[in-house]
């Protein structure tokens, strides 16, 4: 059933415009200047949010099509994704629930047991980085792209925010 749904057209395009976002991004990264950039994916194309020339985007887009058609899939995790930061809170919030589930403890039992819920916290949000990857990798992102094409790149500000919109169809 799980397959049956990743294989939805619908959830198809959204996973090929993921990771051509993510390879688009890891292109503007190469940038001597870096970049400072989010993305958002939907079955239509991608939005990145971020103060970039446009011809930069449209170049780094065009060029992570490249990529990924040249059979570069790793292009398609990021590590900044958002996957990774809910993978986190997932493994996070799910050992510190169960370290401080409630059984009629005192303060100072709670308190006692604050370390332990550090430290499992922290291994929650470590372990979510590589989940967060894992999940990219295999239910997020499609870096077989197959006739995917860039239909075109605009821009849009509002105030301070520029959004360079990512147009694509198969």
């Amino acid at each position: 059933m799980f397959d049956t749904l990743l294989s939805h057209p619908f959830v198809v395009s959204v996973r090929r415009n993921h990771a051509l976002e993510h390879a688009t991004i890891h292109m503007l990264s190469r940038r001597p200047q870096g970049v400072q950039v989010v993305g958002r994916s939907t079955w239509k194309g991608f939005i990145l949010y971020g103060d970039l020339p446009t011809a930069d985007v449209r170049r780094a887009a065009q060029q992570a099509l490249q990529q990924l058609r040249a059979g570069q899939q790793g292009l398609a995790v990021h590590p900044a994704c958002g996957t990774n930061f809910v993978a986190g809170g997932l493994l996070a919030g799910l050992g510190a629930f169960a370290v401080l589930t409630p059984r009629r403890r005192s303060l100072g039992e709670w308190l006692g047991r604050f370390p332990t819920v550090v430290l499992v916290v922290t291994l929650g949000l470590i372990l979510g980085q590589r989940l967060g990857a894992l999940l990219q990798a295999r239910v997020t992102t499609e870096p077989r792209i197959g006739d995917l094409q860039i239909v075109d790149v605009t821009r849009e500000e509002r105030g301070a925010l520029v959004l360079h919109h990512v147009r694509t169809s198969v």
